[in-house]
């Protein structure tokens, strides 16, 4: 005789699952509201008291303090619109691509406030600060490739990649919000950049 399958276990994986994600959405809800006071604030312990959840539980879907603090700014960026730079960097022209992305970027920064701030405390907290150059690499790397790109070199030059970099930084973001509005930080931002463009013989 055949074993009886049960009919019933895909529904239970589903509902298994929706418990999962719901914890998880839960966590990433916590953590964000204690980042808020400060990188310090955001322990495996304090995040699941905060969540409801036990700290095993935390340590199983994120895998540790690093692993939720990347998982907090992936939610955050996706729920800001950031994943957009993706789209962006397919534009035609590499020039536009780069001046879409410089808008996108301070339009993001400009909505998450509490964000800017927690950059100057980086360098207090190791695992926060190798979240934030992750990221920043990832920014670099953009750059990289749009250079690449309207220079027709299979390697972008380091000058002005630097330079962009450089120009489009939080630090540098954080001073220039000080008076203006982020989309006056952009206008600034791309003129800077449309500069450093043209003096490498970029377009």
């Amino acid at each position: 005789m055949c074993p009886e399958v049960s009919e019933s276990r895909p529904y239970v994986s589903a509902k298994r699952e929706a418990a999962a994600a719901k914890k998880r959405d839960a966590v990433i809800a916590a953590a964000s509201q204690l980042l808020n006071d400060g990188p310090a604030m955001v322990s495996m312990e304090a995040v699941a008291k905060a969540a409801g959840v036990t700290r095993l539980t935390v340590y199983k879907q994120f895998g540790s303090r690093r692993g939720l603090l990347e998982a907090v700014f992936d939610a955050n960026a996706e729920k800001g619109g950031l994943m957009r730079l993706r789209e962006l960097m397919q534009l035609p022209d590499p020039r536009a691509a780069l001046f879409a992305c410089i808008d996108l970027m301070c339009e993001f920064w400009g909505s998450h406030p509490g964000f800017t701030k927690l950059h100057s405390a980086a360098g207090l907290d190791p695992e926060f600060a190798e979240a934030i150059n992750a990221r920043n690499e990832r920014r670099r790397l953009l750059f990289a490739n749009l250079l690449a790109r309207m220079s027709g070199e299979d390697k972008a030059r380091t000058d002005a990649t630097d330079l962009l970099f450089g120009a489009t930084s939080m630090p540098m973001f954080r001073i220039l919000i000080e008076s203006r509005t982020p989309s006056e930080v952009a206008t600034l931002l791309k003129s800077t950049c449309a500069a450093i463009l043209d003096a490498h013989g970029l377009t």
